[in-house]
């Protein structure tokens, strides 16, 4: 039987968003966009001319789009992190399913109020752990469950993010505050998901992190830097220049050209009109003098009840940015890198007069942020919307819970300079 266009209005039109709604271009008789909803009108009137959306069709914010009745199926949520929960609980409310997008919350108060409301509605609310999809972890957990490595005894991962990355978002950027956005919840809830998804269905009992804040701070800055970089002395000669990274090398444009009209507007900014913007807004600042206090390093150690550890590593200021990963078991272990897109498993291999085997795993090389997971995940999300199973990958909201606490638990770990239980958060 065939199975009608599932009808999707866009909540926050902002990057996330639009990658997401682009599985409609590739796959119009899957998933049609109706409606959209967002505070900024310049991009709301661009998204509407692109969708083809009327006006009627078009509101400020997820509380209006919500207020009368219900003209979608799903709900696609990229807001911003701190306004997750006050967007989606109306659209819960009004029986939308909704793809949120990750982090949920910046509390654990706030993630408990939206948990309740989905388990009082009933509808499916699937977060954005799009690497779940990426094939290069999505391998490994199909390897894990078929037992290749036994038991799991330990888990480490570790994201080095490249340093024009974190200078664009967590040095210049929106999630550059510790007290709204701590950035083991913003850069790596990805990983601690996937720690939490290849422990499936064993909670995390204590949690230990150490890190802050050292590099990126004013008492690196360079002799004569100034505090923009359109105004200083020795911008040629810096790898953090915000002219080299967002106009000279037209690197994350989507963050630095942020209400530039005619980049807003589909069109390309030129270098003046880019560089003038550039310079007047946060993305011009000096990595060294910004207002910045999220941690540039951290580490963070998590116990499980079943006596297994995991260790997870967020460095910075890393050349090339990737994902690397060992898990080891009782029977073996799986090392690999996702920029590679290759994962090793070995197995000892003593009763066989050797020392172990090796099993080489290349999924293939896939260039893009999140090994290829954003529009398979779409693809999941509508198939359960649909009323078919779960794929291994999906991630609802109660899937989430546990990577959510161990980042909050983190930060407190962190800046408390102390353990922290679990059942604390």
């Amino acid at each position: 039987m065939l199975v009608a266009a599932v009808r999707a209005v866009l909540v926050g039109l902002g990057h996330r968003t639009a990658c997401y709604a682009s599985y409609a271009e590739q796959n119009p008789d899957e998933m049609e966009i109706v409606g959209l909803a967002d505070p900024n009108s310049m991009r709301l009137a661009t998204f509407a001319e692109k969708w083809n959306i009327p006006d009627e069709r078009c509101f400020s914010s997820a509380q209006e789009l919500a207020a009368i009745p219900k003209f979608g199926d799903v709900a696609i949520n990229g807001t911003m992190d701190e306004v997750h929960v006050e967007t989606s609980i109306p659209l819960i409310e009004a029986g939308y399913h909704i793809l949120l997008e990750k982090p949920i919350a910046p509390s654990p108060v706030e993630l408990n109020l939206l948990n309740t409301a989905v388990e009082k509605s009933g509808v499916h609310v699937v977060i954005c752990h799009v690497l779940r999809y990426a094939p290069f972890y999505n391998v490994i957990k199909q390897r894990i469950m078929s037992g290749d490595i036994g038991e799991i005894i330990h888990i480490h991962s570790t994201e080095n993010v490249s340093y024009h990355h974190m200078a664009v978002a967590f040095v210049r950027g929106k999630w550059n505050r510790r007290e709204t956005n701590p950035i083991m919840l913003a850069k790596c809830c990805h990983d601690l998901d996937l720690i939490c998804w290849f422990n499936s269905g064993i909670n995390p009992i204590k949690i230990s992190s150490m890190g802050g804040r050292h590099f990126f701070s004013s008492k690196n800055k360079p002799d004569k830097s100034g505090e923009n970089c359109f105004d200083c002395q020795i911008e040629r000669e810096c790898q953090h220049s915000a002219k080299r990274h967002y106009i000279d090398n037209n690197w994350w444009p989507f963050y630095s050209l942020s209400g530039e009209i005619n980049y807003e507007s589909g069109g390309e900014a030129d270098e003046i009109a880019s560089a003038k913007h550039i310079s007047n807004n946060d993305y011009g600042r000096c990595v060294w003098h910004s207002d910045n206090n999220v941690a540039d390093r951290q580490s963070v150690i998590v116990e499980f009840e079943n006596g297994s550890i995991a260790t997870h590593d967020l460095v910075t200021n890393s050349a090339r940015g990737t994902r690397k990963i060992q898990i080891t078991g009782t029977k073996g272990e799986i090392f690999g890198d996702m920029t590679t897109g290759v994962f090793t498993i070995l197995k000892p291999a003593a009763v066989d007069g050797e020392e172990y085997h090796e099993e080489i795993v290349d999924v293939g090389v896939i260039d893009d942020l999140h090994g290829d997971g954003d529009l398979r995940l779409v693809q999941d999300f509508l198939n359960l919307v649909n009323g078919n199973t779960p794929s291994l990958a999906t991630t609802t909201l109660i899937d989430s819970l546990n990577s959510h606490k161990i980042a909050y638990a983190a930060d407190i770990s962190m800046t408390e300079s102390r353990f922290v239980n679990f059942d604390e958060i």
